[in-house]
């Protein structure tokens, strides 16, 4: 029994880390639009959650951990608006280099991942209720 509890204790941290990565989805899409205010000003810059296994010395098992939030080094987008305030000496204003369809995308496969470990315990939840059962 003490193998679903360490299953358990895995998926746990699974859903930990895909929660993060959510909230940092979210965060660039609410910022997909946020624009610099001043001349030479930078906008929102996309943030990308990596991962790693962290062994958890006391219990002997290997989990996923969130390893960094760091920001995405991909080119800013560029728009012709030249009464913007951020505007360049040709009218330019620099765009987040965020992608609402990949975000929607990365959106998606997070909260399946967290679905899937969400499944892991709640069966493993219903073996341990099951297996309580029988030993009565």
């Amino acid at each position: 029994m003490s193998e679903l509890f360490k299953t358990m204790r895995i998926s746990g941290a699974g859903m930990r880390s895909q929660g993060t990565r959510l909230r940092v989805i979210s965060q660039n899409l609410a910022n997909v639009n946020s624009l610099a205010t001043e001349p030479g000003g930078k906008p929102y810059q996309r943030k990308v959650v990596t991962f790693k296994n962290e062994l958890d010395r006391n219990l002997g098992l290997s989990k996923v951990t969130v390893a960094d939030i760091r920001p995405d080094t991909s080119d800013f987008g560029k728009k012709f608006d030249p009464g913007h305030p951020a505007a360049d000496a040709d009218g330019y204003v620099l765009t987040p280099n965020v992608n609402g369809i990949i975000e929607m995308s990365d959106m998606r496969e997070a909260q399946r991942s967290y679905e899937a470990n969400l499944n892991v315990i709640k069966s493993s939840k219903s073996m341990i209720s099951q297996a309580i059962d029988i030993l009565r």
